[in-house]
């Protein structure tokens, strides 16, 4: 009886989310011509930005983002990394360790900055005002509701010794990572401007579209975000075969990249890329960015700790990183049927893996990365599902990015092994359980600069997040959460989602009322732990009792082997979904017991077989569940 009901609920949901809600947002349309001085390590540009104001609201105000006066000793960054710094956690300085203190060291010549100059509305100047890594202007005109202008500036720029994701010189000699590298337009939305300094964490940007040209010396190889719109000119692996390269003599080369539809733009040069290329299905072509060469990695592997040598001596270092670099679009080419299965399909004709990272770090179409192991790899391709395709505002909301990449890393990355771990997630399990049990555990409502350090940050992030994934799985069933993101990324894909809007899907696509969900889980740090209280037998039937320890309600999944080795299982409802999921394994017999209501602190179950009968009992047995104390979980019997 549960399939028919599965099948109208979910063609139910399919004409529910086909009526999508009407929600404004600001939209851009970027045009930016840069020349880079690449022996200075400068570069100067222009910018004319198209806005779009579709809000009900009159501005008065813009605010910029300039993220590289970040790296400028005595900026936000540079005091938040020392002061956790000072704080140790486990023994160890909570500060991160790409960044320690480095910025304070930084000489004139090594700094980060971004200067804007003669910024114009609609061809008149405006007065602007500089705080750090926020300018703010000052309009003499607003900009109405729905209404549109034409900002334009002039900026220049120093490219900081790599700290932090962007800069120059990365550990592994990639001479420029021109992440968050142009004047950025701060987003607007619903709950008003989002001015957020650059202390450390992710980012919020606009939808819209980029042209961009980057005219550097010839010699270097240039991948990043977009598509190139001049190939032939160009050359360096982008050329189409069998045509003639038509390159201006010219010392430096003008390269053009437009990308529609994006929220932010990256790239990276160097004179020593390999550039390789493969078209894995029609649109869609990969490129991979490297340089492997034997002086670099004896270099890289000269600066590894002497552990890290030991563990793994320079030759192995090396055959591993050219393997790992030369293989990482075969990785890619087997993973992306999976991903467009179960996350949705992959909408850009390209996407670019480029050496230049401090690990790895997301942008539209592109990743910089620090390596290419399988890991990093594939966690910064899913971002183009969870953030890059979303648009999140990952300041409030990083768990919707971070957790959700991680829990599809796990999902994928299973998948490339052939599915042989049965929980991929166990370590984000065991990562939160961790947190929840120490002092520093804080609510996934945190905003990401302001976690009091960064051992939270990052475990609330990363592994509670994925947690929510999988433990929705427990809550809806597996199928259903898989269709619950399908219908995500359907409806909320270029709409800069919130944590309501992803349970108003999961509850649409399930018919099961979710709220209490998210506002345990995610709006506390309240936590879960069951355990079976007692056992007897009545009437020749079976009475369990469980007891509700933890401050999270469940609902529970139980079950029960016997000695004649059978299987059952029995299934309670949490009250507040008001409702129940379906048999996951319909081959096994389901007691559904009534909705156990979260102000009792026990509830007794029955079941229809003899407790003599009974060998173990278990609640969870696939440890879906983020249970703080799984010894009292199970009882086996030994009669």
């Amino acid at each position: 009886m549960q399939k028919p009901f599965s099948l109208l609920s979910a063609l139910l949901a399919t004409l529910l989310l086909q009526a999508q809600a009407d929600r404004w947002q600001q939209r851009v349309k970027y045009k930016m011509d840069i020349e880079v001085d690449a022996a200075a390590n400068r570069f100067s540009g222009k910018q004319a930005l198209e806005y779009w104001n579709n809000s009900p609201d009159t501005l008065r105000v813009l605010y910029y983002h300039l993220y590289w006066n970040a790296f400028q000793p005595g900026s936000m960054m540079d005091a938040r990394s020392q002061e956790l710094g000072k704080k140790l956690i486990n023994g160890r300085p909570d500060w991160d360790a790409r960044v320690r203190d480095r910025i304070a060291r930084l000489q004139p010549d090594e700094i980060g900055y971004q200067r804007v100059r003669n910024l114009k509305v609609n061809g008149k100047l405006q007065a602007t005002e500089a705080h750090e890594t926020i300018l703010k202007v000052v309009l003499d005109k607003p900009i109405l509701p729905k209404s549109s202008c034409l900002i334009e500036l002039e900026f220049e720029a120093q490219v900081p010794v790599q700290i932090r994701r962007s800069g120059r010189d990365n550990a592994e000699g990639v001479r420029f990572s021109m992440a968050q590298w142009y004047p950025k337009l701060c987003q607007y939305d619903s709950e008003g401007w989002h001015p957020t300094p650059y202390v450390a964490r992710e980012f919020y940007g606009i939808w819209g579209d980029y042209d961009v040209t980057i005219r550097i010396d010839s010699s270097y190889v240039v991948g990043g975000t977009g598509y190139l719109q001049n190939p032939q000119e160009i050359g360096h692996g982008y050329e189409a075969k069998g045509m003639p390269l038509k390159r201006p003599a010219s010392p430096m080369l003008a390269w053009r990249f437009t990308a529609p539809r994006v929220h932010d733009f990256v790239w990276a040069a160097d004179p020593e890329y390999i550039h390789a290329s493969r078209t894995v299905r029609d649109g869609l072509v990969l490129h991979a960015f490297y340089k492997v060469s034997r002086p670099h990695l004896e270099k890289q592997w000269n600066a590894l700790s002497e552990g890290m040598k030991r563990q793994q001596p320079l030759e192995a270092y090396i055959a591993r990183t050219q393997s790992e670099w030369k293989g990482v679009l075969d990785l890619a080419a087997k993973a992306i049927p999976y991903m467009d299965k179960i996350f949705g399909k992959y909408p850009y004709r390209q996407y670019s893996f480029i050496q230049g990272g401090d690990g790895g770090m997301e942008y539209p179409m592109a990743t910089l990365l620090k390596g290419a192991g399988k890991g990093v790899v594939i966690h910064e391709w899913m971002h183009s599902w969870y953030q890059m395709m979303m648009g999140s505002n990952e300041s409030l909301h990083a768990w919707m990015d971070e957790g959700f990449t991680s829990y599809g890393e796990a999902r994928v990355a299973n998948f490339l092994d052939g599915g042989q771990d049965p929980n991929p997630h166990l370590s984000a399990f065991q990562s939160y359980i961790r947190l929840a049990k120490s002092e520093h555990n804080e609510p996934l409502t945190t905003h990401s600069d302001q976690y009091a350090s960064n051992y939270a940050y990052t475990t609330n992030a990363y592994a509670k997040g994925e947690v929510f994934l999988e433990q929705l799985g427990y809550i809806l069933g597996a199928q259903v959460r898989d269709q619950v993101l399908l219908a995500y990324y359907d409806r909320w894909k270029y709409r800069h989602p919130t944590p309501a809007d992803f349970i108003r899907v999961a509850e649409e696509v399930s018919g099961l009322q979710l709220d209490w969900y998210r506002t345990f889980f995610v709006n506390t740090s309240k936590t879960i732990d069951y355990g079976i209280d007692s056992l007897w037998g009545e009437k020749g039937k079976m009475k369990i009792r469980l007891r509700n320890i933890g401050t999270m309600p469940m609902p529970i999944d139980l079950e029960l082997k016997f000695k004649d080795g059978s299987c059952e299982t029995a299934y309670i409802p949490q009250y507040l979904m008001f409702g129940s999921k379906a048999a996951e394994d319909p081959s096994l017999k389901r007691t559904v017991g009534a909705p156990w209501k979260w102000t009792h602190p026990t509830y007794t179950l029955e079941i229809d077989r003899k407790l003599t009968d009974l060998k173990s009992l278990e609640i969870d047995p696939l440890q879906r569940t983020a249970d703080m104390e799984r010894r009292n979980n199970k009882i086996e019997l030994n009669w």
